[in-house]
């Protein structure tokens, strides 16, 4: 391998192991992620067996997707602390202890559940310990790939999705759990033993809180918030929502309004990896700029309620790949724009407002269902959030990214 190649993976790295510590990341993320979203599919069983109104039953499910979003927060800046190397395996040893109390005690009560996804919701916040480790791997040109082939590993939720219910059909109520958490120790072993952070990297000297302190007055920090809480918010809402939609909007049956959902998880994951490498090619502006334009277009079609049959079944999966790619391409400008020595404390900030944006749009789409009967306005409502999205990406943060492409040097400081 010549120098020059090994130079463009890292400095004192090689391509080869670049490569192996983003392979073993994007592992670790798909698993956390798969025990995190361990209670969502088995929401209707414990709704039946505990007697929980709709109320607990959403709370039930929303718990550990609360708590794994705002963790994020001090994970990251945990991160930029100690490092993936150390905060990988942690993450995934800990994550442990409430996938098997859920599994082998904490099913009997409601209270029990609560308690078991709280500490579950850990496990959603190993995303925040992944973007600074990748991002270290690499130099920024290829940043927005790696960025967003390690964000692949968000399919882990959907391993819960087609596994969980099968499993405690066949193997009883403990089973899924077991399973998750052989998966993690296994994990946490060999990260610990193989996982490196990369060469060159030292903690840095200001405090945690310093340095999210320092985050939050950084423009990129709440831009890419706004960005995120849309991109990966949106979604978040469908892959929670749309079999709701489908139901209502056009009649369709639960397994079919279920399958037509998984495919737009899959393309939208897809697209993630893509969203970041067209960031390397021609800049995450641009693919931002076009991103929002699409999602705006497509909802404003999908406000009238057209035919499922072409034209809704293409909105809605236009509108995926667009989401998916958007989640790519600001995570690839959070990589290259953020200080290095931040990335982890920006990550966390980002990466919580996009799993909380995914909140407000369910709510919205069920308050204007039961006050109108219809979609409609809530999905007016996104192409117009889409819309102003658009304008800030042309703005202010535009502006932020050509300020900081005017100082190379500072971003490709190792931590410090």
């Amino acid at each position: 391998m010549s120098t020059d190649r090994t130079n463009r993976a890292v400095p004192g790295g090689s391509t080869r192991r670049s490569a192996m510590m983003l392979a073993l990341a994007t592992v670790g993320f798909a698993v956390n992620f798969w025990a995190w979203a361990l209670l969502s599919p088995l929401g209707p069983r414990f709704k039946e067996l505990l007697g929980l109104s709709a109320t607990e039953q959403a709370l039930l499910v929303a718990v550990p997707v609360i708590v794994g979003s705002l963790g994020r927060i001090p994970v990251g800046a945990l991160t930029d602390r100690f490092g993936g190397r150390v905060m990988f395996p942690l993450i995934s040893a800990v994550t442990i202890v409430p996938v098997l109390f859920i599994g082998v005690a904490g099913q009997s009560s409601l209270a029990a559940l609560l308690v078991g996804g709280f500490f579950l919701g850990i496990g959603g916040t190993v995303f925040a310990v992944g973007v600074p480790f990748v991002s270290a791997w690499f130099p920024p040109e290829r940043r927005g790939l790696a960025v967003g082939v390690f964000g692949m590993g968000m399919g882990g939720t959907a391993i819960s999705a087609l596994t969980t219910v099968r499993l405690v059909r066949t193997g009883g109520s403990a089973t899924p759990f077991l399973l998750t958490a052989a998966a993690l120790a296994l994990y946490a072993v060999v990260a610990w033993f193989v996982l490196r952070d990369a060469p060159g990297r030292t903690a840095p000297a200001q405090s945690s809180l310093a340095r999210l302190a320092a985050a939050v007055r950084l423009p990129i920090t709440w831009q890419a918030c706004v960005l995120y809480a849309v991109a990966f918010g949106g979604y978040v809402a469908f892959s929670v929502y749309l079999p709701v939609y489908l139901q209502s909007a056009y009649g369709l049956e639960q397994a079919d309004a279920a399958n037509r959902m998984a495919g737009f998880v899959i393309l939208a994951v897809a697209m993630r990896p893509i969203g970041g490498w067209l960031s390397d090619q021609i800049g995450p502006i641009p693919v931002l700029v076009a991103v929002f334009t699409v999602v705006a277009l497509c909802a404003a079609v999908q406000a009238f309620t057209p035919p499922l049959m072409m034209l809704g079944t293409v909105a809605f999966l236009t509108m995926a790949a667009a989401l998916g790619a958007g989640s790519g391409a600001t995570f690839a400008l959070v990589a290259t724009v953020a200080p290095a020595d931040k990335v982890g404390s920006v990550t966390g900030l980002v990466g919580a407002a996009g799993g909380l944006g995914g909140f407000v749009p369910p709510l919205v789409m069920g308050l204007v269902y039961g006050l109108f009967g219809s979609y409609g306005l809530g999905l007016a409502a996104l192409a117009g959030v889409s819309v102003l999205t658009l304008v800030l990406t042309l703005t202010a943060v535009r502006a932020t990214a050509r300020r900081c492409s005017a100082a190379p040097p500072v971003r490709s400081m190792p931590a410090r």
